[in-house]
């Protein structure tokens, strides 16, 4: 066994995708400490130690479970990483010499604050598969207390205080495990635990900001097979379902990795992906807040205030690279971030939930993104037939909105006559009646700015024409 794995290139693709897994949640709009949404910080992946854990509802380890198929004299590579919290504190420079701690120091471009960094943390490990499955494999990991200082400069080049970060120690251990199993073809359920074992004992009252430093956050495992591959556990071969299925899997999630068609690499990741998940092309970099849309958050940063920019770049020095990336994007770069179509399906065939709807909703025999479409349309008509009646501008209804409806306010004009103004015609083939309630004193305003109430034509019953 050697703790030092060779320059693997299979793991590229797959470090690309544990970055974005690794950085989740690190620091998210409006990308300054004072942010209520960034006092609570890294939800994903966290380690913490044993003696915290239990009564505060966080796990001090992940249980890694998945089946393999090795190859010959198979080589499993694999690589545990984490972020290590870095307490950050901000030091005045006093006119003795000395520094005194202060809660923001202000700079031309930005405004230093107390702050937890994460730094990038590895351990690696090379294994043959023969040697797992005779008996269980530790590696021990160990990070000792540290502690940094950064001097902080003025304007004019002088030392005007200081940046002082500690990192508290860091103990945990990866097991290994491989055990035969009773199929059809030679395959082993592989078991990896990460833990945390810090010996750590809490004061009475202490909170998570004292765990977190001794903590991996966002820990996941890359897993390389030299030769042979891991199998899908959500899409397995038919002899391999059962023993996927016995797999356990705590607090972590295992998913082929890598370029689309490989199954020798696996991340096992804190937060739920699917095999051979991948970083958007159209991302022009990372903004750390995977659940909104790269769109909104570059658009949303670029408009923020100077002071509020000052206050982003103080607080990290990733926080900064997005503000810097949202106002020097081009508009081409922007513009591509609009919305992008990875695949289109035909929606268009029979659907049960249809059933019942008269024929005049009806579905085209091509979807309207079809180029075909276009070429084969005709203008829709103005007139439809509900009930054996035609129905068109100038008909009055009676109105009974369904119950599939979700706005409230339309229940309450069932049984109410209204004035058809308009039959429309939507790219899916859908059609809607905009119309005007008898009555409606604002029946008039509403005509001439084009606002109207619309129900499809099984929610209207055709009454005689005055």
């Amino acid at each position: 066994m050697t703790t030092t794995s060779p320059p693997d290139a299979r793991f590229a693709a797959a470090r690309q995708l544990a970055d974005a897994v690794l950085f989740e949640g690190y620091v998210l709009y409006p990308y300054r400490a004072s942010a209520a949404k960034n006092r609570m910080r890294w939800q994903f992946g966290v380690l913490v130690p044993p003696a915290w854990g239990p009564a505060h509802g966080e796990h001090s380890f992940q249980r890694t479970e998945l089946v393999m198929e090795p190859r010959g004299e198979a080589v499993l590579h694999l690589e545990l990483r984490f972020l290590r919290a870095w307490r950050r504190t901000v030091e005045q420079a006093l006119g003795d010499g000395s520094f005194t701690p202060v809660p923001e120091l202000h700079l031309p471009d930005r405004v230093l604050v107390p702050w937890d960094e994460g730094t990038e943390e590895q351990a690696e490990l090379t294994v043959p598969v023969a040697e797992l499955a005779a008996g269980e494999v530790t590696l021990p990991l160990v990070r000792p207390a540290q502690e940094e200082t950064e001097p902080v400069l003025d304007a004019d080049g002088r030392r005007c205080g200081r940046l002082v970060r500690t990192a508290e120690r860091i103990d945990a251990e990866v097991r290994l495990t491989a055990e035969e199993l009773d199929v059809p073809y030679r395959a082993l359920r592989l078991t990896a635990v990460v833990e945390n074992t810090a010996a750590w004992t809490p004061e009475p009252g202490a909170g998570r900001d004292s765990a977190l430093p001794r903590s991996l956050v966002a820990a996941h495992l890359l897993l390389g097979l030299s030769a042979g591959s891991f199998l899908s556990m959500t899409d397995p071969p038919e002899w391999a379902r059962p023993a996927v299925r016995g797999c356990d899997n705590r607090h972590t999630w295992p998913v082929l990795a890598g370029e689309e068609g490989r199954a020798d690499v696996v991340l096992s990741s804190p937060i739920i992906l699917e095999d051979h998940a991948a970083i958007a092309p159209e991302s022009a970099g990372a903004m750390y807040d995977a659940l909104e849309i790269d769109e909104i958050l570059a658009l949303r940063t670029a408009a923020l205030t100077d002071q509020e920019k000052r206050e982003a770049r103080g607080t990290d020095p990733r926080a900064a690279a997005v503000v810097d990336l949202a106002d020097s994007m081009p508009p081409e770069v922007l513009e591509r971030l609009h919305g992008a179509v990875r695949a289109l399906r035909e929606v268009t065939g029979p659907d049960p939930d249809r059933a019942g709807v008269p024929e005049d909703v009806f579905t085209p025999d091509t979807p309207w993104w079809d180029p075909a479409h276009g070429a084969a349309a005709e203008p829709a008509p103005e007139r439809i037939t509900v009930d054996g009646r035609p129905v068109g501008p100038g008909s009055r209804v009676l109105l009974r909105p369904g119950l599939r409806r979700t706005d409230a306010q339309d229940l309450f004009l069932r049984g109410r006559a209204a004035h058809v103004e308009a039959v429309l015609h939507d790219v899916d083939g859908g059609v809607h009646l905009a119309v005007t309630v008898d009555g409606d004193p604002g029946a008039d305003i509403r005509r001439e700015q084009g606002r109207f109430l619309y129900f499809q034509p099984d929610e209207v019953t055709p009454l005689e024409d005055e």
